[in-house]
């Protein structure tokens, strides 16, 4: 006796062990969501694309700084009717190398505006790099609750595939004992036949879900079950979450930042109809063997050159770029119009889709419930002969059909409120705080944007 309760209480303990390892493993929505965050591929290729946007600042810069060559010529030249000391014509032959230093002074303030221009381009790419991260966030949201849906709505199946193998048996039980006909047998499986179908829909719903995930998330899904509604960030009404999404959403912030860069086009344009001055240092060496002994085979050179440029007519094409810029800038201030638009409308959407679901999980739990007292009340009926077999099915098909809505309205609440956020500007990694390393633009452009030389990157490509 004593041996067997050790062996129960070892047994226990086991099977304890074994929830609270299965309860450590299971990926909480925060976790998918940071890890999305790290690993999404479509999240790295954008912080790429913005690394390589720091890079035009860097570009834009060089119009400022001095620009270095070296010039080596070599020249075979014959000379005819010469009276040299051979008394024949003469060969010549000469080389030089120079090295030219060439200074831009002033270029109609073309390059200040190309680097105010590139830094507002690194701007406008930062608040997209942030719109595609809120993004892959929500889309790992959606994942999740995918996954978790699909769980429960296979469960449900289950059970209703349960439930209807007991209807089989009983009908023919019913059969057999000459109280049932061999219509409710039929009725029963035919029921049976398609919920054994829609199971198998459920589980292929649930493979792709679990895909899905993997791909956004870049793991397994483990112990995934559905979270509540998201509560952190969340703004307190409608007219809150309109507010900050038109003060923080980075679709907004972006294409503000793309009518300023636009602006300083519009001005380093105009910057080609101005004077330039440029200033030009030149040191050489020649070698050569001339055909007169009156010049020094070997001599070194220098100069200074200073140049002003007044453009009068370029054939009208500096006129083009103007308009040109003018029109674009036009256009991006149009899309900032388009995107408060286009924020109001998602959060507005969102929040009543949210709203909608709050509602709709509170009918289908009455549902839920009426629904199971009315099928209880049913089978009770059809034991004294008041109901038939299809009474039954009906009302397990009333049953299964609110529990599958209900499953469904909580699924929608949880991604329409990550949804507000989302449209809101609020679901990032530090209102959410997730547990990840989060990524800091500045550190690449501050790395680069002053850089005179060199071929690797920061990371060492």
């Amino acid at each position: 006796m004593i041996r067997f309760r050790r062996t129960l209480l070892a047994a226990v303990a086991v099977q304890a062990l074994l929830g609270l390892s299965v309860a450590a493993q299971a990926e909480t929505i925060q976790g998918a969501m940071a890890k999305a965050y790290a690993n999404n591929p479509d999240v790295n290729a954008a912080r790429a694309s913005l690394r390589a946007t720091d890079e035009n600042v860097t570009m834009a810069k060089a119009g400022y700084r001095p620009q270095l060559g070296v010039t080596a010529v070599h020249t075979n030249a014959m000379a005819y009717g010469v009276n040299n000391i051979a008394g024949a014509d003469a060969a010549t032959q000469s080389n030089s190398i120079s090295l030219t230093v060439t200074q831009q002074i002033f270029d109609g303030f073309q390059t200040l505006n190309r680097i105010n221009a590139a830094e507002s381009g690194v701007y406008a790419t930062r608040e997209q790099l942030r719109g595609t991260e809120m993004q892959i966030l929500y889309a790992a949201v959606q994942a999740y609750a995918n996954v978790a849906l699909y769980k429960d709505f296979v469960s449900i199946r289950k059970q209703n595939l349960g439930f209807l193998n007991e209807q089989v048996k009983a009908a023919n039980a019913r059969l057999q004992v000459g109280e049932g006909t061999k219509t409710d047998v039929s009725q029963a499986q035919a029921q049976l036949a398609a919920a054994q179908a829609q199971l198998a829909a459920a589980v292929a719903q649930l493979k792709i879900a679990e895909a899905t995930y993997m791909q956004i998330v870049g793991d397994e899904p483990k112990g995934i079950s559905l979270p509540g509604a998201a509560k952190r960030g969340m703004p307190a009404s409608l007219d809150k979450a309109v507010a900050l999404g038109l003060q923080q959403h980075p679709s907004i912030l972006a294409a503000e930042h793309v009518v300023d860069s636009s602006g300083y086009q519009v001005k380093s344009a105009e910057g080609a109809l101005l004077p330039g001055v440029a200033v030009q240092g030149a040191v050489g060496r020649n070698y050569g063997n001339p055909s007169t002994l009156a010049s020094p085979s070997t001599y070194n050179s220098a100069s200074v050159t200073a140049q002003l440029t007044i453009p009068l007519y370029k054939g009208g094409a500096e006129y083009g770029a103007i308009r040109q810029a003018k029109e674009n800038l036009g256009a991006s201030q149009i899309r900032v119009d388009s995107a408060r638009l286009s924020v109001r409308q998602s959060i507005v959407s969102a929040y009543a889709q949210m709203q909608a679901a709050g509602v709709s999980i509170r009918a289908n739990k009455d549902a839920v419930s009426a629904a199971n007292l009315a099928l209880s009340g049913v089978v009770e009926e059809r034991k004294v002969g008041q109901s038939t077999t299809l009474d039954v099915l009906n009302s397990q098909q009333t049953v299964l059909t609110a529990e599958l809505s209900l499953a469904q309205a909580q699924h929608d609440l949880v991604v329409a409120s990550y949804g507000v956020l989302a449209a809101s500007g609020q679901l990032t990694v530090q209102t959410q705080g997730l547990q990840v390393a989060e990524y800091k633009p500045e550190e690449h452009y501050e790395a680069v944007k002053d850089a005179w030389f060199g071929l690797r990157t920061v990371d060492g490509n």
